[in-house]
């Protein structure tokens, strides 16, 4: 018989993930002042979503994460140098 108690899974709010996209669209358009935003907000999306994930999921979505805040430093450093 398991003592441990079953976790508590987080619900993802439709909000959450509009913010995600939303942060997500103005990056892509130039806006680098909400890189932040979406890195937090992703961030708190994968961690939730973590709860039912298995560890090959789990690696995949933070390589997803971490490739999309490549890809948006990537491209703020190329305006930055066309802007110059």
């Amino acid at each position: 018989m398991s003592t441990q108690l079953p976790k508590e899974v987080e619900k993802i709010a439709p909000e959450e993930i509009i913010d995600t996209l939303q942060s997500a669209y103005k990056v892509f358009k130039g806006e680098h002042d909400h890189l932040d935003d979406l890195l937090k907000s992703s961030g708190q999306l994968l961690r939730k979503a973590s709860q039912r994930f298995t560890p090959t999921q789990l690696i995949i979505g933070i390589a997803v994460v971490a490739s999309i805040a490549v890809f948006a430093v990537a491209k703020a450093t190329d305006s930055e140098h066309e802007a110059a």
